[in-house]
Formats: structure tokens, C-alpha cells, sequence
């Protein structure tokens, strides 16, 4: 008997809420059976927006035996317990901090066939990254049953070398790459975690600096392309809108600002925008994407891209989508771990949040 097509996600913070979101309202065109997520804790505060997932957008909620009256005083009758949702789902979206100590203790004993997990970008060695787009030859039916998302900063760089380097004269026309992530400091979901003026982020990786270049090799090794040439840093600044990259590129085969621009133009999951600050930014993505986020891999900042007089050398700013490039990820494995064949053909239903400009 065919397993139902159900995906349960785990969390309901800053990607888990409008992942349930994103995957309830496009459910039948996503060839989607259910969607169940679990909350672990009935909290007052988040009554509301729990309500709105289960009455609003058809979503079941799942928790923990112990807590089903809990729930049930506070909130609606849970749908189902954690490991009732687990033993039903096909796909397990976990988008929580704890995503590896999850596989750990639950998800490597769930040894039902065709399961697949998915964790978020701060998992690292969860299983495979994956950045939709970027290195989806690498994923193996039958294989690979735990896939990383990359972090939304990771999708980013990966798709300034699609677009930069990668685009003419494929991945040996890259030189090296130097990436500065000027994050912002908390989503605007969230009260805790803000910074009240810039900080620096350490160098922790003794080739890459940090993660993100680090993530970027991983993404490009799953295909057999190995790209030590690459550097990031990372500043968190006192804002909560959006994050931003700058970059500098530098090529074998020399380029123009008009084919720079041109790329970017024919490519459907990028975006460019004549505004200079993430507030107008991120201000679009809220009054036209879903749960204020666009879909869109990056928004390349026009007013900022600069080639040098030999062509070879490509500097500018873009802006990452507010965990945007994450769910389209997330739906897009989720997608894949259904029916391999179909995903790419399903996921077009999210097309109408992605645009060419911004």
C-alpha cells in the first residue's frame, strides 16, 4: 500500500510557521496529502498564531503524549500525538536548532522505506546540502534519506557564483571569491537575540572564515566540483530587516557589467532592484510574497554591481530574501523525497513569489 503523502513539520518559529503555511495553501498542487506539525509547548503567546495554522490553513497538530490535555485546555484538541504524526508523515521537516539531536534519538529508528528527513542550515552534517538549483544532481533516490538545507546566507553566495563566475565559462573560470554577510540581527518575530550595535563574527574556519564559504564547498563537492578559493566573513549589524552580501568575484575570462546584468535577467530564481536599502527591500516582500517573503535565491542590488576595466573583477551588494531561499529548499527536498520525477514540475506552484524585479 502507497504510504499517504503526508509531511509533518517540526517548530513553528521564523521558517517553520510559514513553511506549514506555504506548504497548507498550495497543498493540492504540491501533490500534498496533510500537513501535521509539532509544537512542544502550549504557550498563550502563541495561541493565535496556532489557531490560524489549524482552523485557517487546514494544518494538524501534533504533540506530545504527556501534553495532549495541555494543548487541549489552551488551544483545540490536538490532531495527533508526536510519534502518531512521525509513524503517518513521508516527510519530516525539521525546523528547530535541535535538528541533529533529533535524528539522533528519533528519526534514525524511523526505518520506514522512502521516509526522508530535512533539517535546516544550522544543522551541519545532518546529511547532504542541498540548495535547490544549485546541486540538485547530487541527490540519489533510494540514497539519500537526510538532507541539509543550506542557510539562507549559503543559497546566497552559491548563486553570486552561478550568476558571476559560473554562467560563461563554467566553474574553472572562477579566480576567488570574498564574501562579507552583514546579517541582521533578529527576525522581527523575535525579542531576544537583538544586537544594539555591529559585531563581528570570528573566523572559525581555518580555509573558508566562516561557515557560510564553508557551506558553499560542501553544496559544490556534492558534484564533484571542489572550490577552495572562496572566503567569507560575517558582521551582525543593529537591524531587523534583511541580510545583506557584499561580494567580490574575480574571473579568468573577462566580463562586462552588461552580461552581469544580462545573467541575472535570464535567470527565473534571481531578482534585481534599483533600491539601495534593505528597509524598501524587505518592505516589498512584505505587501507582495507570502508571509512577507519572496522566493527569490537573491536580490542583486543594481546600483551597486561594478566591473573593473579588464572585466575581471565583479564587486556589488544583493539582498537575501528573509529565509525566502530556505523554504523554497525545504519545499522543493520535500517535493523530491515525494516523487523524484515530478518535484520540479510541482514546485512551479510557487512561482507567483518569485519576481524579476524588486
Amino acid at each position: 500500500m502507497t504510504r499517504p503523502r503526508v509531511v509533518h513539520v517540526v517548530g513553528t518559529g521564523t521558517i517553520g510557521e510559514p513553511l506549514i503555511g506555504l506548504l497548507c495553501d498550495h497543498r493540492e498542487a504540491l501533490g500534498i496529502d496533510e500537513v501535521t506539525f509539532h509544537k512542544r509547548a502550549p504557550l498563550r503567546t502563541d495561541r493565535a498564531k496556532v489557531l490560524q495554522l489549524i482552523r485557517r490553513r487546514g494544518a494538524k497538530l501534533a504533540v506530545d503524549a504527556d501534553r495532549v490535555d495541555a494543548f487541549t485546555d489552551l488551544y483545540d484538541r490536538p490532531a495527533y500525538t508526536v510519534d502518531e504524526a512521525l509513524e503517518r508523515a513521508a516527510v519530516v521537516i525539521d525546523c528547530t536548532p535541535s535538528g541533529n539531536d533529533n535524528k539522533e534519538t528519533t528519526y534514525e529508528r524511523l526505518d520506514a522505506p522512502g521516509r526522508g528527513f530535512i533539517a535546516q542550515g544550522s544543522e551541519f552534517g545532518f546529511g547532504k546540502l542541498y540548495a535547490r538549483g544549485i546541486n540538485d544532481r547530487a541527490l540519489v533516490p533510494g540514497e539519500d534519506r537526510f538532507l541539509q538545507v543550506a542557510s539562507c546566507n549559503t543559497h546566497n553566495l552559491a548563486v553570486i557564483l552561478e550568476t558571476v563566475a559560473f554562467a560563461r565559462g563554467g566553474h574553472d573560470d572562477l579566480v576567488d571569491a570574498r564574501f562579507l554577510c552583514l546579517r541582521r540581527s533578529n527576525d522581527i518575530s523575535q525579542d531576544e537575540g537583538f544586537c544594539p550595535s555591529p559585531t563581528v563574527a570570528k573566523h572559525t574556519d581555518p580555509s573558508f572564515g566562516t561557515h557560510h564559504a564553508r557551506d558553499v564547498f560542501h553544496l559544490y563537492r556534492s558534484i564533484g566540483v571542489e572550490l577552495r578559493q572562496l572566503f567569507s566573513s560575517a558582521l551582525k549589524v543593529n537591524s531587523q530587516y534583511m541580510h545583506t552580501i557584499h561580494f567580490t568575484v574575480r574571473v579568468r575570462r573577462p566580463t562586462s557589467l552588461d552580461e552581469v546584468i544580462e545573467t541575472i535577467q535570464r535567470n527565473d530564481r534571481l531578482a534585481i532592484t534599483w533600491k539601495t536599502s534593505a528597509n524598501a527591500v524587505f518592505s516589498f516582500g512584505r505587501d507582495q510574497g507570502h508571509y512577507g517573503r519572496i522566493l527569490n535565491q537573491t536580490v542583486f542590488c543594481r546600483p551597486s554591481l561594478h566591473v573593473s576595466q579588464d572585466g575581471r573583477e565583479v564587486t556589488g551588494f544583493c539582498f537575501t530574501p528573509q529565509d525566502g531561499n530556505p523554504l523554497l529548499s525545504s519545499v522543493a527536498a520535500t517535493l523530491w523525497f515525494l516523487d523524484p520525477t515530478t518535484y520540479e514540475d510541482r514546485l512551479q506552484a510557487l512561482k507567483p513569489y518569485f519576481f524579476d524585479e524588486v
